[in-house]
């Protein structure tokens, strides 16, 4: 009722189960102003047990002692969220980001064959995509003195990214500061695995008039400008095997393991040239 003026949304049932799931199931979504649907297969939660799922309900209750009903570890589930490319919805929002973006090279056959600025719906349908078919969960998991971040999420025939984040200090006490909280970071684990993007990338760069040394080169600019975006100037030990991604193997890992827990939020205030030695930021190709 509270999104209805906004988006209309209908669905097939909720379910839980006795392993803690709660979800909406067979949600069809529709954004007003737009004709297009946003379908999802299941949105929902995850938590160790059906008790642990009832014990949610009583946080209100009982926000005075949150570790008495916040369980061990908790998560949330999108699976089989489908957006077909062509949605009128889905180009409103890549000509919106393209207008915030304001690229000088945003129309180079580079940028738009490796999707440097994101993906457009014309872009995707040359790669060979009806549809964008998205899976994501994240789920959040407690020990005595620090708490892990797991992320996995997909897209279908494009890629697949499983993250582990190990932050220092009390989840509890850091969610109750809200915005105000300075996580600590002790470690980081991504793994990348490519679901067949880089081949049909390189494929349409090259209809597109790029040799094979101009395609690496084009992703390798790809990677600086997300390094940018993240205040971050990657060194030849994410470089070369990003490089080796690209040309062939299926799967990049990346690891962060600095000597210290550092915040977060303090990183931008490094030299980006500097933040990889900070990190001990690494990659291996495989």
């Amino acid at each position: 009722m509270a999104i209805s003026p906004f988006v209309n949304v209908e669905y097939d049932g909720v379910s839980s189960t006795m392993g803690g799931e709660l979800t909406i199931d067979a949600i069809e979504a529709r954004i007003t102003d737009f004709n297009d649907t946003i379908t999802i297969d299941r949105l929902g939660i995850d938590t160790p047990s059906y008790f642990s799922l009832l014990g949610l309900a009583d946080i209100a209750e009982n926000m005075g002692n949150p570790d008495d009903v916040i369980p061990e570890y908790f998560g949330f589930i999108a699976e089989g969220v489908r957006m077909r490319v062509d949605a009128d919805y889905f180009k409103k929002l890549h000509a919106e980001l393209q207008t915030v973006t304001q690229a000088a090279d945003a129309d180079e056959p580079a940028a738009v064959c490796t999707g440097k600025y994101g993906f457009s719906p014309a872009a995707l349908e040359e790669l060979g995509y009806v549809e964008q078919v998205v899976s994501v969960s994240a789920h959040f998991r407690r020990e005595p003195s620090s708490y892990s971040v797991s992320v996995k999420s997909s897209v279908e025939d494009m890629w697949v990214i499983d993250a582990e984040l190990t932050l220092s200090g009390n989840m509890v006490a850091e969610l109750s500061q809200g915005a105000r909280a300075q996580p600590k970071l002790s470690a980081m684990r991504i793994e990348y695995v490519d679901q067949s993007l880089n081949g049909r990338v390189a494929d349409y760069c090259a209809r597109l008039g790029l040799s094979s040394e101009q395609i690496v080169a084009a992703q390798l600019d790809k990677l600086a400008h997300v390094g940018r975006e993240f205040g971050i100037e990657f060194d030849e030990y994410v470089i070369e095997p990003y490089t080796e991604f690209v040309g062939g193997k299926s799967r990049l890992v990346i690891t962060v393991k600095p000597a210290e827990p550092i915040s977060v939020s303090q990183i931008g205030l490094y030299k980006p040239s500097d933040v990889p030695a900070l990190l001990d930021l690494a990659a291996e190709a495989f």
